[in-house]
């Protein structure tokens, strides 16, 4: 049975939900599952513009028949050939044998490594610059690598206003019905999901996606198809922001992150007074989080939203504590800057962890890394209250600041 919607008088959105996965790209969690979005143009030419994932497969199939009727599949255009939108590829090529692909070179390149079976002449290569005339509608295309593989592209429709974004503007949640970002409440509901989907899979590549953003800014987009999450078709000004700041790795607002990492509670009694004594101060704009019980792209996500992060870490093997030193390792892997930090140190005997996270925040770029540290043997006590408070005053200083 077909569940499909309408984008434009001639564009349909032929993709579908999946609630039953649990962990996309097997390692981040979507308790509200996912959408996996295709569509599919009925010019004089019909053109389905990327696939699905074969969790939704029987259902997207099932919708792009429902819109072609009657009609055969011209084209199959490919953004983007990574599992998640490519695997319904092949039985596209089973029900439609004659139908030509126009993707870039490297795709078609990866797509074999895949293993799919693709005659070269099959195959229209297209490239920057290049465009395709459906009969009322012509696509452009721009090439957008590492948004977030190497073989990415973007399609504009020149006729309508339409660009087909590939990962960009995408969201983890699933759909459930609705289609356009407008008809939920966004900034509530998705934001969160949104900015967890893109710090987390495109987070590294902000350069990139910079120079994708300035060549989007030069076309009229009147809607943005993502393959994951709404179609945009109002306030796209609002969307694009949040992207210029995500790319630019400015924060969006200031806030600052306390992540602990606690064996026995201890360390985490010292994150609690912290937070306790900037909101005395009048920061009440915190967020504490156990390093060891909070999912890795929560933080970072919520790292790429505030302006300020305290470490507050035991010693562990003299060492820093292995959850705090994996989310730093995905920090520096994910290209993360520009942020105020600071350290709160403990340990029982040969206290270390301080001098290694600070190290570790120096290998990252434009991170301002505070003077003032707090230094725990085994638990906090009075001894400590003067130096928690020279940092609290150093962090409320620093926050101020315009």
């Amino acid at each position: 049975m077909y569940n499909y919607r309408k984008v434009t008088d001639d564009l349909y959105w032929v993709g579908g939900d999946d609630h039953r996965l649990s962990l996309f790209e097997n390692i981040h969690p979507i308790y509200h599952g996912v959408s996996y979005n295709a569509y599919l143009l009925m010019d004089e030419k019909t053109v389905l513009v990327d696939t699905a994932d074969w969790s939704i497969g029987r259902q997207f199939l099932d919708n792009v028949e429902g819109v072609l009727g009657d009609r055969s599949l011209d084209f199959l255009l490919i953004n983007h050939v990574e599992p998640d939108h490519a695997a319904s590829i092949p039985e596209i090529l089973l029900r439609w044998p004659n139908v030509k692909i126009i993707t870039t070179e490297k795709a078609a390149m990866i797509l074999r490594q895949f293993g799919f079976n693709i005659r070269p002449e099959q195959v229209d290569e297209v490239t920057e610059g290049d465009s395709r005339c459906f009969g009322k509608h012509t696509i452009a295309f721009v090439k957008a690598p590492m948004v977030h593989w190497p073989e990415a592209m973007v399609s504009f429709d020149t006729t309508n206003g339409v660009l087909f974004s590939a990962d960009a503007f995408g969201s983890f949640r699933a759909l459930d019905g609705k289609l356009f970002a407008d008809e939920v409440e966004f900034d509530k509901e998705w934001l969160d999901d949104a900015r967890r989907y893109y710090t987390n899979i495109v987070g590294k590549y902000g350069p990139q996606v910079l120079q994708v953003l300035k060549k989007a800014s030069t076309l009229p987009i009147k809607y943005i198809c993502p393959l994951h999450g709404p179609v945009w078709r109002k306030d796209i000004p609002y969307i694009l922001d949040k992207y210029m700041h995500w790319a630019s790795y400015e924060p969006e607002e200031k806030g600052i992150m306390i992540v602990y990492a606690s064996m026995y509670g201890n360390t985490e009694a010292a994150a609690e007074v912290l937070a306790r004594k900037l909101c005395e101060k009048g920061i009440t704009k915190t967020r504490l989080y156990d390093v060891s019980s909070t999912h890795m792209s929560y933080l970072i996500s919520d790292l790429f939203r505030y302006s300020h992060l305290v470490l507050a870490s035991v010693t562990y093997n003299l060492g820093i504590f292995p959850p705090m030193h994996n989310f730093l390792m995905d920090l520096k892997a994910l290209n993360l800057q520009k942020r105020t930090c600071a350290i709160v140190e403990n340990g029982s005997w040969a206290p270390n962890s301080g001098n290694l996270m600070k190290a570790e925040l120096e290998e990252m770029k434009h991170m301002d890394i505070l003077d003032d540290e707090v230094n725990i043997t085994s638990s906090y006590r009075e001894n400590n209250e003067s130096d928690m408070d020279a940092l609290v005053d150093a962090l409320v200083a620093s926050f101020n600041k315009k």
